[in-house]
């Protein structure tokens, strides 16, 4: 697993066009890339740099939950999300604190800036943890992910809830093609706080193994992939657990996969080390339904990885 990434990253740097982007920060890209990973062979954990599995968990099991707001995510210390959300409210009328307007473009350099960030960030969050209204104002993200998967908006005024759907249709059809769940709801898309990256996404039955194709319109390849990854295997093993199958393949299919122009050192310093062996999945209480499963229930044994490697987020 971890050599296909490697060699991902290694063909963006080799073969990438510059090009500019959303944040402002710059990109080396690639267009369409496909990686392969056999799940009966390991988790596919990155190990060349650590990588959080708690806040793989956590995130998955929030969408699951069909939840939008980040209150959940820092109940469970999970900060993936915090920046989003408080750009939109940095953007509110009701902020009256200092100009953050830049706040995702400022070097990591920039110690006076990072300092103010940090303050009014913790602020934020605190506000978000012990205020349901504010909550309820700020902590929102759209329509995102949760929402699409539990609960698409249909024009009858109704939803439809993908991933039941998606779960009956491998019990009952498990040769049916049309086991999809869609993240991309283009009516929504200008309310989210992110359009989905990985937007897509496809269940395929064979020889009693289940396994999923991920297609991913937006690949941040040295922050965001590792995670995305590790997340649609995890998510790949709590359907075959829903639904009584062994694991396949979990296949990763990109459109723009890209390294941001402040994450090259990063990725050569990544580049440099040898792979550990993957971990193995644990899944505690197998009896229980995807719907009721908490992040104790969810373990990895035998992870074993380089140390983690710091770098900036673009928002």
């Amino acid at each position: 697993m971890t050599r296909q990434y490697l060699g991902l990253a290694q063909k963006i740097l080799d073969e990438g066009t510059t090009k500019e982007d959303r944040t402002g920060t710059g990109t080396k890209s690639i267009f369409g890339y496909q990686m392969r990973f056999n799940l009966q062979e390991g988790f596919p954990l990155l190990t060349t740099k650590k990588t959080a599995f708690g806040l793989i968990k956590s995130e998955l099991l929030w969408f699951l939950k069909g939840d939008t707001n980040i209150r959940y995510l820092l109940e469970n210390n999970n900060h993936i999300w915090d920046e989003w959300a408080f750009g939109r409210y940095i953007k509110s009328e009701e902020y009256s604190g200092p100009d953050m307007a830049d706040f995702g473009r400022r070097s990591l350099e920039d110690d006076e800036f990072n300092l103010l960030y940090q303050a009014e960030m913790a602020e934020f969050q605190k506000n978000i943890l012990e205020d349901e209204e504010f909550s309820k104002k700020y902590g929102e993200l759209g329509n995102i992910y949760g929402s699409q998967w539990r609960s698409w908006k249909t024009s009858q005024g109704e939803t439809i809830d993908q991933i039941k759907d998606v779960i009956d249709m491998i019990k009952n059809n498990p040769d049916s093609r049309r086991m999809i769940v869609s993240a991309w709801n283009p009516e929504d898309v200008p309310n989210m706080a992110l359009p989905p990256c990985h937007s897509l996404f496809q269940f395929y039955v064979s020889d009693g193994k289940l396994s999923c194709q991920l297609y991913q319109r937006s690949a941040d390849v040295f922050l965001g992939v590792p995670f995305n990854i590790a997340s649609y295997a995890l998510l790949t093993h709590l359907i075959a657990n829903e639904t009584g199958l062994d694991v396949g393949e979990f296949i990763h299919t990109f459109g723009d996969a890209h390294l941001y122009m402040n994450h090259m050192d990063q990725v050569k310093e990544q580049l440099a080390r040898e792979p550990y062996k993957l971990p193995e999945l644990v899944i505690k209480h197998p009896e229980k339904s995807i719907f009721e499963m908490e992040k104790e229930d969810i373990v990895v044994k035998g992870y074993k990885s380089h140390p983690r490697i710091k770098a900036p987020i673009a928002v």
